[in-house]
C-alpha cells in the first residue's frame, strides 16, 4: 500500500483527502517515509514551498500541491522549488487520483541521490564515483529508506519493507545493513551507513 502524505491546515479537507486516499488503495500519514506527498501551500509555521525544499534536500518523492493559491507565480514557484504537479482548489476527486497515479507510475523508476551516492530504484543497483554494484530488493528498499530521511529507526525500515511485500525481521535486518555496507564499501562508500545506538540507522 503506497503512503501518502498529506499536509493541509483545514480540518474539513483534510478528513475528506484521507477518506479518499483510503477508498483507493492508499494510506494517508502525516510525516515520513512515505511514496508522495500532497502538500497544501497555506499553513501555519512551515509553508508548503518551505516543506517541499525541506522534502528535495533527502528525497525525490513525487510532491503535488493541492492549494487556493492560484496566481502564476505561486505555481511558477512551487514548481521551483521541486513540485511535480500543482492543483488548484476546489479539486476534482477524480483528476486528483489520476495525478498521484501517473506521478507514482513515474516513480516506480526513479533514481535517488545522496552525497554522491545514486540509487536506481528500478534497476536493484548503486552507484558511486563512475563505480556501480547490483543490490537485492530488500538492500535497495533499505537504502530508499535511508535516503528518504535524516534518520530511520529500525521499525521505519522494517516497516517499509513489510508494506512492499519484503519481509524482514530485526536480526535478519542487521545482516542485511552489513551486507549492504559491504556493498556499499566496493564503490567507496561503505562509511555512508552510520548507526544511531538503540534508534536505528542513518546516511
Amino acid at each position: 500500500m503506497k503512503r501518502i502524505l498529506i499536509m493541509e491546515d483545514d480540518a474539513v479537507i483534510l478528513d475528506e483527502l484521507r477518506l479518499l486516499l483510503r477508498a483507493n488503495g492508499y494510506q494517508p500519514v502525516s510525516e515520513p517515509p512515505c511514496e508522495l506527498a500532497l502538500l497544501d501551500v497555506n499553513m501555519p509555521g512551515e509553508s508548503g514551498f518551505e516543506v517541499c525544499r525541506r522534502l528535495r534536500q533527502t528525497s525525490d518523492i513525487p510532491v503535488i500541491f493541492l492549494t487556493a493559491r492560484s496566481s502564476p507565480e505561486d505555481e511558477l514557484l512551487g514548481f521551483a522549488v521541486g513540485a511535480d504537479d500543482y492543483i488548484r482548489k476546489p479539486y476534482n476527486s477524480s483528476v486528483l487520483l489520476a495525478r498521484i497515479n501517473k506521478c507514482l507510475r513515474q516513480e516506480s523508476g526513479s533514481i535517488m541521490q545522496k552525497d554522491g551516492l545514486v540509487l536506481n530504484v528500478a534497476d536493484l543497483t548503486a552507484s558511486s564515483d563512475g563505480n556501480s554494484v547490483e543490490l537485492t530488493k530488500n538492500e535497495s528498499r533499505i537504502l530508499a529508506c535511508l535516503m528518504s530521511k535524516d534518520l530511520c529507526s529500525k521499525d521505519d525500515i522494517i516497516e517499509d519493507l513489510w508494506n512492499n511485500s519484503l519481509y524482514l525481521d530485526e536480526n535478519t535486518l542487521y545482516v542485511n545493513i552489513n551486507r549492504l555496507r559491504e556493498k556499499l564499501r566496493r564503490i567507496g562508500a561503505g562509511e555512508m551507513i552510520k548507526t544511531v545506538r538503540g534508534v536505528g540507522y542513518r546516511l
